[in-house]
């Protein structure tokens, strides 16, 4: 599906466990880092490759939220919702996103630059609001902070 040195990777990953199967997340991740989200052509194979049902498969990709079942916008913004970033004014940010952005969560910009999702707990309570913008966080965010961040993106 991916071509040889894809299946090189595979093979390297699946070689580290005792069960092929045990590699799921890890080729999974390897799946996405390369195509940028995990289809269901992707996830049939991955079944097979590794010798379990494509219903399992699609139940961890539908599950972990780190999954993207998707093409997503080359800036993917997870706002946490979690009552710690609420509290602190998630709600706000998510309203500012949604009129800055023109799109609501679960799409993409026509021009295919942002997507917006709204995810529970990333693990950083403590520093609330906060969200993660790929793979970096941003926290103590404020609509201006957040404006400054999305204005100085390329």
């Amino acid at each position: 599906m991916f071509g040889p040195e894809f299946e090189r990777k595979v093979d390297r990953i699946v070689a580290r466990y005792p069960e092929p199967k045990a590699a799921l997340l890890p080729v999974l991740w390897l799946v996405q880092r390369t195509r940028g989200f995990v289809g269901l052509d992707a996830e049939a194979w991955v079944a097979e490759r590794l010798g379990v049902g494509a219903a399992h498969v699609h139940g961890v990709v539908s599950f972990y939220t780190m999954y993207r079942q998707k093409q997503l916008g080359r800036y993917h913004i997870q706002l946490c919702t979690t009552l710690s970033c609420m509290l602190r004014g998630s709600d706000d940010l998510a309203a500012h996103l949604e009129k800055k952005l023109g799109i609501r969560p679960g799409e993409t910009t026509p021009d295919g630059k942002f997507s917006l999702a709204k995810v529970e707990c990333l693990g950083s309570c403590g520093t609330a609001p906060m969200l993660q913008l790929n793979d970096d966080y941003h926290e103590n965010l404020t609509i201006d902070g957040l404006d400054r961040l999305l204005d100085g993106l390329p």
